[in-house]
C-alpha cells in the first residue's frame, strides 16, 4: 500500500480487525520508510448500483454522498459520526437487501427519511425540506403535523397493554 506521507509502497500491517458487522476490514499500517502510520479499509466490491435521479439520469451509488447529506441534516446536533455510519449502514443494507441493480433517489430519500426520523426529528426535518422540496411554509408545517400524529399514534401504540399470550 502506497504510503500516503512519502509515497513508499514499503509497509507493513499493525493491526486488522472487522467492522461493520464483518462487511469490512480496518488495518492500521506503518511505512517502513518514513515510520509514520495510516488506516486503510477493505470493502467486498459489490455490481454497482445504478441510482436514478430525478431528471431521469442514472449514477453510480456513491455512499459518501449519502453521508455528507446526513452529515449536513445533523449539524450542531446531538448525533454522532458513529450514529451517521450506522444509519448509512442500515440504510445501505436495505437497499442491498432488495436485490436490484438500480434504485429511484426518491426511494433512497424515502429510506433516509424513515431512519432518520427515529435519529433525530430536528434533522428529520431538515433533510425532509430540502429532500420534499418545499415551496412555502404551508409545505412545511404540513410536515410537522405529520411527525406529529406519528409522534401521538407511537406514543398511543407504547401505551396499550399487551394482548394475552404477546410478548412484549
Amino acid at each position: 500500500m502506497k504510503c500516503p506521507f512519502c509515497g513508499s509502497l514499503d509497509d507493513k500491517v499493525i493491526d486488522s480487525r472487522t467492522i461493520r458487522d464483518g462487511k469490512v476490514i480496518r488495518r492500521r499500517r506503518e511505512c517502513l520508510s518514513c515510520g509514520k502510520r495510516f488506516t486503510t479499509y477493505e470493502y467486498i466490491e459489490q455490481s454497482p448500483l445504478l441510482v436514478i435521479k430525478r431528471d431521469g439520469s442514472r449514477e453510480e451509488f456513491q455512499r459518501e454522498k449519502l453521508i455528507r447529506g446526513i452529515r449536513i441534516a445533523c449539524r450542531k446536533r446531538p448525533v454522532s459520526a458513529e450514529k451517521i455510519e450506522q444509519l448509512v449502514d442500515k440504510i445501505e443494507s436495505e437497499i442491498l437487501a432488495m436485490g436490484v441493480s438500480e434504485i429511484s433517489s426518491l426511494k433512497i430519500g424515502e429510506l433516509v427519511m424513515q431512519n432518520l426520523r427515529k435519529l433525530d426529528e430536528v434533522a428529520y426535518v431538515r433533510f425532509a425540506s430540502v429532500y420534499r422540496e418545499f415551496k412555502d411554509i404551508e409545505e412545511f408545517q404540513q410536515l410537522l403535523e405529520e411527525l406529529e400524529k406519528i409522534r401521538k399514534w407511537e406514543a398511543l401504540k407504547d401505551a396499550q397493554l399487551p394482548l394475552t399470550g404477546e410478548k412484549q
